[in-house]
């Protein structure tokens, strides 16, 4: 379907930095980007902050714009894969007055399932040190002689626990999902974070970029319905890389916050709390590769 953006990017972009919102409603939980807020029993208000999270603790330092950025993108995404799969936006609600439309959206109140829904295309991050220490990703056996960076024959689903703040996701197999999920909800909650990412890494391609991998999550309605939530294929959620610039064997340059996650490995932070603070550089070029991501993907 055509998506006809709510916002122009220049909108988008110098929507006032926001760390911690703060609305006239109940607050259910404030995570690492988004803060949930009860706008009745049966629908939510979510927020986008312009907090970071790396290495799953949150940075000191928001990045301007980005909460915008992960709300316009994702509300794009939910646009074009809704044939796919359902998802929580009830895009005919219209926001309380004074909420910030550019990064806020009203939503089906889920029961957030306790997985991370992770697909790879391509083996790197975690995944590659996984499969260079054992040949398989998350009880996936892969081919051996893969390089850094190579495109797998077909997209794995290598799931994750979810963590709370301060805490790491930790990656498991598909039979553990199903002990948490039960057979027939992992087995559909694999199926569609697969269908999604064919769809959206086919897109993408379109438009020069290389989706390796993404995490989407997943609720169910009081009958039992499956809905994709939270956020979809976002700089947060997703590595974006460069069509013309990339290349098997080396880590590729992403629009995504890879930047920031380069830095922090580079001077050697330990990955615990608390984090530390990012010099104007790093914040600047994260933000940048944002714009970036949104541009190139929503051909804006």
């Amino acid at each position: 379907m055509t998506y006809v953006p709510a916002f122009s990017p220049r909108e988008i972009f110098t929507t006032p930095a926001v760390a911690d919102s703060k609305l006239d409603l109940a607050l259910i939980h404030r995570g690492k980007v988004r803060d949930v807020y009860a706008l009745d029993d049966t629908r939510l208000v979510i927020v986008a902050s312009d907090r970071l999270s790396a290495f799953d603790v949150v940075l000191p330092d928001p990045i301007p714009g980005k909460g915008a950025i992960l709300t316009q993108l994702s509300n794009f995404w939910f646009a074009q894969t809704q044939s796919v799969c359902a998802n929580h936006l009830l895009s005919n609600e219209a926001l309380p007055s004074g909420v910030d439309a550019r990064r806020s959206v009203v939503c089906r109140r889920l029961k957030a399932l306790p997985i991370e829904a992770i697909v790879r295309g391509y083996l790197v991050g975690s995944g590659y040190k996984e499969y260079a220490a054992s040949g398989s990703v998350c009880g996936v056996d892969l081919p051996s002689g893969l390089r850094n960076a190579a495109k797998l024959a077909e997209p794995i689903f290598t799931p994750s626990t979810k963590a709370k703040v301060g805490e790491h996701d930790e990656n498991i197999s598909f039979s553990q999902a199903v002990n948490l999920l039960g057979s027939e909800l992992a087995t559909q909650v694999r199926d569609k974070t697969l269908a999604i990412y064919q769809h959206a890494a086919s897109y993408a391609l379109q438009r020069g970029v290389i989706i390796a991998d993404t995490k989407l999550e997943f609720g169910l309605d009081e009958h039992g319905t499956l809905f994709v939530m939270d956020e979809m294929l976002t700089p947060d959620s997703s590595r974006f890389w460069p069509l013309e610039s990339y290349a098997v064997g080396v880590n590729p340059p992403s629009f995504d916050k890879q930047f920031a996650r380069d830095y922090l490995e580079q001077i050697k932070w330990n990955k615990a709390p608390p984090a530390p603070t990012l010099p104007e550089s790093v914040i600047q070029g994260t933000q940048i590769r944002y714009q970036q991501a949104y541009l190139q993907l929503t051909g804006s």
